[in-house]
């Protein structure tokens, strides 16, 4: 594999740092309601694709199936093989770290705080930057801010470089509507903002996912100087990305996965200046990223796995857990069409050979 460009936007060339949500390529062969396993081969080569075009890798993340899928000890391999390749490249990564090795419904807030530290203990020894994924346990444990800020403080005392803290919204993940300690998102920002000035020194970003382009800039403008906000608006990203006079996002994206090649043309362009190259790469895009996250949103993965398979990353279109099944065809018939009109699919002929093995033809 190739050593990744040094030079471009999505890395370090002091403006926008750009991670693209990596999904994961199951193993065909593996039973669907089985332990997660995964053909380490493909996975591990879009990682360095990833790489080569200069962006960086948020891995174990919800578009790798976290959650849905992926499970706590695919997980930690996932993370301990990219740390390895990302090492080796020079590679950007960062990886998520949450406590779903614990049962499901609520926990002793000790047990929380115990298994995200064993989960962000795996990712630091592998190279990565610590994300902290909202845990679900906790949610459902936590009593009010407090309990957060507790939680996520002495997390964040443990780590050994500062941390991204991973706020997923309700559209994501219903059981994340309270996050933070109140369904109200002000005070639920005012938590998390809370939290960032007493641990200033160990927070690196938030990675915001509440598809509100709005409320998402009032969060940025409102971070101390140093903190990024990256975006995770899968709806908004060319907007919040290109920023304004007052500043702009970072980018923490799971449609960074299928769109990576103009993405990454885009960044760069952005980085030279010239704004008018970088809406004309991203445009075409947005229609591909609004369809990919349409309602139910969580489902997205699919339609990402998908767009993969057709662009050739991939031999078949299979997911953990029979995943490929979560959108009806005429869903998949229009990413094929947006997929073309975007210009993310590298040999058509073979798409729509993919395509139709599906039977997605005209009318499907």
């Amino acid at each position: 594999m190739s050593t990744p460009a040094t030079t471009t936007a999505a890395r370090t060339d002091g403006t926008r740092i750009a991670f693209a949500a990596a999904h994961v390529v199951a193993d065909p062969a593996a039973a669907p309601d089985g332990p997660a396993r995964l053909d380490w081969d493909a996975t591990l080569a879009f990682r360095h694709h990833l790489w080569r075009l200069g962006l960086g890798v948020a891995d174990a993340m919800d578009t790798a199936q976290r959650g849905r899928g992926l499970d706590w000890p695919a997980a930690r391999e996932l993370i301990q093989r990219s740390g390895r390749e990302a090492r080796a490249v020079g590679g950007l990564l960062v990886c998520g770290a949450g406590t779903d090795q614990l049962p499901a419904g609520p926990a002793d807030l000790a047990a929380i705080r115990a298994a995200y530290a064993g989960q962000a203990e795996v990712i630091e020894s592998a190279g990565a930057q610590v994300a902290i994924f909202p845990s679900r346990a906790l949610a459902e444990t936590a009593r009010d801010g407090a309990d957060y800020a507790a939680v996520y403080g002495w997390l964040l005392r443990q780590l050994r470089r500062p941390a991204i803290l991973h706020w997923l919204g309700p559209a994501f993940n219903e059981s994340l509507r309270c996050y933070w300690g109140s369904p109200d998102l002000d005070a639920a920002a005012a938590s998390l903002l809370s939290i960032v000035a007493e641990h200033r020194d160990k927070v690196a970003g938030i990675k915001l996912s509440l598809l509100d382009a709005n409320r998402e800039i009032r969060l940025r403008r409102a971070l101390p100087p140093g903190v990024r906000l990256y975006t995770g608006d899968d709806y908004h990203y060319p907007r919040l990305i290109r920023g304004d006079r007052f500043g702009y996002s970072d980018a923490l994206l799971g449609v960074f996965d299928p769109i990576a090649v103009p993405a990454a043309a885009a960044l760069r362009a952005l980085a030279a200046g010239d704004t008018d190259r970088y809406d004309e790469l991203l445009a075409p895009t947005v229609p591909l990223a609004r369809h990919l996250f349409a309602a139910p949103v969580p489902h997205y993965t699919t339609g990402v796995t998908f767009l993969a398979w057709l662009a050739g990353h991939q031999k078949q279109f299979v997911m953990l857990g029979g995943q490929q099944t979560a959108r009806p065809l005429r869903h998949l018939r229009r990413l094929h069409e947006l997929a073309l009109a975007a210009g993310v699919l590298p040999d058509p002929e073979l798409a729509a050979r993919r395509a139709a093995s599906l039977g997605l033809g005209s009318g499907t």
